[in-house]
């Protein structure tokens, strides 16, 4: 009984979905995406390249972004073979196991650049609040140590998903509403008690993404009451200036994740649409804009990336 048991779990497949009812034009559907995929892999690669490559940009920030960089990298090759399988292919399967090393690698890399995103708004914090001590207390030695606990913390809270997900047995129509594998959509597909899955998955949430978007909040007003006790008008702006980059990164992460979050746990299957269209966001948008608005808002960058195709 046991061994018909195995057969029956190891043969379970997941069929992932693009947009619902335009089938017949996902191959022109194709273009956009692979143009947005090809963008934000040169891109990102692009950023990393010159700041490993050029001396000057090693100060804590330009080390951030390319922290940032190598998890947007991550996230479009975790996602690229599903979502181009489906819409170039229409190849919808996916296996139990593959279905779950996405989901985790996902989620550990989103887990990641929300910490990368909390280092950025530290950065921001010191440098504008405490300017004085800023090279002392953002050392090199201090922000590898930093960037390390963050990963481990990313991966080490994600790990137990993919196995509470693989003791649960699948017996019903396995239809994803996504085109790639999410952990808070495959539970939901399974026949026994989800509450430990369910419990886990808001555990994991709120103890990253959420006490990180509080302590970057809790950031930004010590950043705006120091601001405003400047007297010079134009000195405000030009500090304010150097956050613009890094505002535009929280909002192109927190809105789409806390969005998607929210129709998972508490939609029920309204929306479809704006739940797809969000997933999109979530895992497309912010590892293509991310170096857009970083190389627009930075000279330095802006400079050696014309130098770079000037060439």
């Amino acid at each position: 009984m046991s061994a018909v048991n195995d057969t029956k779990f190891i043969s379970v497949v997941f069929l992932l979905t693009g947009i619902p009812g335009q089938e017949d034009v996902h191959l022109w559907i194709s273009i956009p995406f692979c143009i947005m995929y090809v963008t934000s892999i040169v891109g990102n690669s692009i950023i990393l390249l010159i700041i490993k490559t050029d001396p000057s940009p090693h100060e804590p920030m330009y080390i951030f972004l390319s922290m940032l960089a190598i998890t947007d990298f991550g996230i479009s090759i975790t996602t690229i073979p599903t979502v181009l399988g489906i819409y170039l292919f229409k190849i919808r399967e996916i296996s139990l196991n593959a279905c779950f090393a996405q989901l985790f690698f996902i989620h550990s890399l989103q887990c990641i650049e929300s910490s990368v995103l909390l280092l950025m708004a530290f950065d921001r914090f010191i440098a504008i609040c405490n300017p004085l001590r800023y090279a002392s207390i953002l050392t090199l030695p201090r922000i590898a140590k930093m960037g390390l606990v963050f990963v481990l913390r990313g991966v080490a809270i994600i790990f137990p998903l993919p196995f509470l997900l693989k003791w649960s047995p699948y017996c019903r129509a396995n239809v994803l509403s996504h085109s790639y594998c999410l952990h808070q959509e495959v539970m939901k597909l399974a026949c026994s008690d989800i509450r430990i899955n369910s419990i886990y998955g808001l555990f994991t949430n709120l103890l990253t993404m959420g006490l990180d978007s509080l302590l970057i909040l809790l950031s930004y007003v010590m950043i705006i009451k120091t601001v405003l006790s400047i007297a010079s008008h134009a000195e405000c702006l030009r500090v304010l200036n150097t956050c613009v980059s890094h505002l535009c990164a929280v909002l192109l992460f927190y809105t789409p994740e806390i969005g998607l979050s929210v129709i998972h746990r508490f939609g029920k299957g309204s929306f479809p649409l704006l739940q797809i269209l969000l997933g999109y966001i979530s895992l497309l948008v912010s590892p293509l804009i991310n170096p857009i608005v970083y190389s627009m808002k930075s000279k330095h960058l802006r400079e050696r990336i014309i130098r770079v195709f000037v060439k």
